[in-house]
């Protein structure tokens, strides 16, 4: 005997998907004679959403590769930081205008300075 009232579908529920990590384009410009000879690089910053991320760069060959991080108790601040494979480091610090526009400055282990433009 069939059933006198039709039987409902299953109701299937899908739980929000997070959003995904961001991934920044940054420019840091030459600030003095070291950074000039240097000239512009290119580097990356991709942001897990929850307050950290990687930080890449390559300057003359060598790769830099390190996380990015926001200041406690700061949602604009943070600095970011790599090593690079022939022992050099670099280190910046930032703030952010939005969640994909900020500044700030960043120096090279043999004095180079540069200025930092994220996102753009």
């Amino acid at each position: 005997m069939a059933p006198l009232y039709p039987v409902p579908a299953p109701v299937v529920v899908q739980a929000p998907v997070p959003p995904s990590a961001v991934t920044l384009a940054v420019r840091l410009y030459p600030a003095n004679d070291q950074a000039t000879s240097l000239g512009l690089v290119h580097a990356v910053v991709t942001n897990d959403l929850h307050g950290r991320g990687t930080f890449q760069a390559t300057i003359q060959g060598e790769n830099f590769v390190g996380e990015a991080t926001r200041k406690a108790g700061s949602s604009r601040e943070g600095l970011a930081s790599g090593t690079g494979t022939r022992g050099g480091y670099l280190s910046c610090q930032y703030s952010m205008n939005s969640s994909t526009l900020g500044m700030g400055s960043c120096r090279l282990s043999n004095g180079a300075l540069f200025t930092m433009h994220v996102g753009g």
